[in-house]
């Protein structure tokens, strides 16, 4: 079962990080069509937020087709967010990590790797590759 982490100094809103920790998982396959996501009682206890806001982060989960509420049981996953399967990604992580490997090794800080990543994010949205 997913463990959802928040981020209070990253400016995004709460219930955003858990959408986006529940699509990542999707995308990685650490969560599977038909898998529960945490009860809104659990999530409030873990992360000590109110109700409301793992119920708005659910209930936009809802509207997109990921996940559905079934009454009295709970929240299933019904499907992934569109993109490569879980396999894919997960070869392309390897490669990432492959290289972020070698950027620490040849002696690139954080703040170079960012500045090379975001970069080449951006040629690649300028020229239409990505």
């Amino acid at each position: 079962m997913i463990e959802f982490r928040l981020n209070a100094r990253s400016g995004v809103p709460p219930y955003i990080q858990i959408v986006q920790q529940v699509k990542h998982a999707l995308r990685l396959g650490m969560l599977e069509v038909g898998d529960q996501l945490p009860p809104v009682k659990a999530v409030v206890g873990q992360l000590t937020i109110n109700a409301n806001t793992v119920l708005k982060a659910y209930r936009d989960l809802e509207r997109e087709g990921l996940v559905e509420s079934r009454s009295g049981i709970g929240t299933f996953v019904l499907r992934r967010p569109p993109g490569p399967s879980p396999d894919t990604q997960n070869l392309l992580q390897r490669g990432l990590d492959r290289w972020l490997s070698e950027a620490q090794a040849a002696g690139l800080d954080l703040e170079s790797i960012e500045a090379l990543i975001r970069r080449s994010i951006y040629t690649a949205m300028n020229e239409g590759v990505a």
